[in-house]
């Protein structure tokens, strides 16, 4: 039977549908979830659901957003599952990677892990994948995380501002990078130094020249520095989490050249924001590392370009209103987080457009390259095979921010009152509509990815 003959359950048409070759004016078939056809656009494939894309309409694959803080259980008046998965798919993200913490319990062992798959079951709006934890004293936990299906293993090397979380230093990093060597697992690192960060100046106050100055640039060098030399010595995957710093782009250009199994990411803050545009007592905008100064924004995006740079994902790190001391406005008080998962698309976009940057290379930051990290075979691309998660995005379309109007379960984001182009019209998770009425999110699991 021919594909016009045949009736599939969803088809999707447009005139800029982003594939492999590029945007391409087709049709996109969908059965069980999968996509089984793409045509030429007058095809005629029959679907009991069909799309007509509008002419200001593009047709993307699903972001893929593998640094989230859901912070369930434990902390769940800060972010839950429901909340943070209705904020993905509003953005456009229909796979996320859940942190190990900021939830009690952390990720660290299986029977926190399910835990955490206990508490997500039947209330994700988008597939839900878990990161475990490394901390000191679980190196045995490592590999039985890893057969139970976590995507690989956080750590920090300075504390993470969460007792139950706490950092390893350089010999237990690379002892435990030793243990993933061996069953080909991902380190995915917090890179700080500790010590850096020690004799820095302190943070106290509403000035945020001070807090910039109390996590210089070289904390970040020194500390990927340390990372690189760990995993040239172990040959383990390591990955650079929310790189900040651009003072190590060179540093780390050279060890993938020299064939270290490194990536790294960095996040839609430091690509759009800036130092000088923070004003005194503007906690909303702290992080950890830091916004930094606009020369600093420009060479992350030279490095995004060339490749050193290897994907873009939000750190969503939510809190509640209090704990950003927005009364205050003292930086060593406030939680150091951004709250930024359903504004992602739009705010890179933003930004991508304004420097000549194409919406398909965006795409590729937000979508393929975070899922070929964590090794979701399936995701990030519109091609045949792969899980019919889709967004429908209008980049000339355009919106102001407001807070109130979010799924984030927290009011507060540097991006409130922010005029941003680009708006997520509608989300597919394999072949369905994102209603938020029936949560129909899977939790994944690496080995089935």
């Amino acid at each position: 039977m021919s594909e016009r003959m045949l009736r599939h359950d969803l088809v999707v048409r447009g005139r800029r549908v982003l594939t492999d070759g590029g945007f391409e004016s087709c049709e996109v078939a969908v059965a069980d979830g999968v996509i089984v056809a793409i045509e030429p656009l007058g095809t005629g494939m029959r679907g009991h659901d069909e799309v007509e894309l509008q002419d200001d309409e593009a047709l993307l694959p699903g972001l893929v957003d593998t640094h989230v803080h859901v912070d369930e259980p434990g902390r769940t008046e800060w972010e839950g599952f429901a909340s943070a998965t209705k904020a993905a798919a509003a953005g456009g993200v229909t796979t996320i990677v859940d942190m190990p913490l900021n939830s009690i319990p952390p990720t660290v062992s299986v029977e926190a892990l399910e835990v955490k798959r206990l508490t997500a079951r039947d209330q994700v709006f988008v597939d839900v994948g878990f990161w475990g934890g490394a901390i000191p004293g679980n190196t045995r936990e490592l590999r039985p995380l890893h057969e139970a299906g976590v995507f690989g293993f956080k750590c920090f090397l300075l504390p993470s501002g969460v007792d139950e979380f706490p950092p390893l230093d350089a010999v237990e990093m690379e002892r435990d990078m030793a243990e993933l060597a061996g069953f080909g697992g991902l380190l995915i690192v917090h890179a700080e130094d500790a010590a850096t960060i020690e004799h820095a100046p302190h943070a106290n106050g509403v000035r945020y020249d001070r807090f910039l100055a109390s996590r210089p640039h070289s904390a970040e060098d020194v500390a990927i520095a340390e990372v690189i030399d760990r995993a040239r010595r172990t040959g383990a995957r390591a990955h650079i989490l929310h790189l900040s710093s651009s003072d190590a782009l060179p540093l780390i250009a050279a060890a993938k050249r020299e064939g270290v199994h490194l990536s790294v990411e960095t996040c839609p803050h430091y690509l759009t924001l800036t130092a000088e545009d923070v004003m005194d007592g503007a906690t909303a905008y702290k992080c950890c590392p830091p916004i930094r100064e606009a020369a600093n924004r420009d060479r992350l995006w030279e490095g995004l370009v060339d490749g050193t740079i290897d994907s873009i994902v939000s750190d969503h790190s939510p809190a509640t209103l209090d704990l950003k001391d927005p009364a205050g406005g003292d930086f060593a008080v406030a939680w150091g987080g951004v709250a930024s998962l359903q504004l992602g698309l739009p705010v890179v976009w933003s930004e991508a457009r304004r420097r000549g940057i194409s919406l398909e290379k965006v795409v590729e930051w937000m979508s393929a390259r975070p899922a070929a990290l964590a090794g979701l075979a399936r995701k990030g691309r519109i091609a045949l095979g792969f899980d019919a998660d889709l967004s429908v995005f209008a980049p000339d379309d355009g919106f102001v921010v407001d807070v109130a109007r979010l799924h984030h379960k927290n009011p507060v984001s540097p991006y409130d009152g922010r005029a941003l182009s680009g708006v997520v019209r509608e989300t597919f998770l394999r072949g369905e509509r994102v209603d938020f009425a029936e949560p129909r999110g899977r939790l994944l699991r690496r080995d089935a990815a």
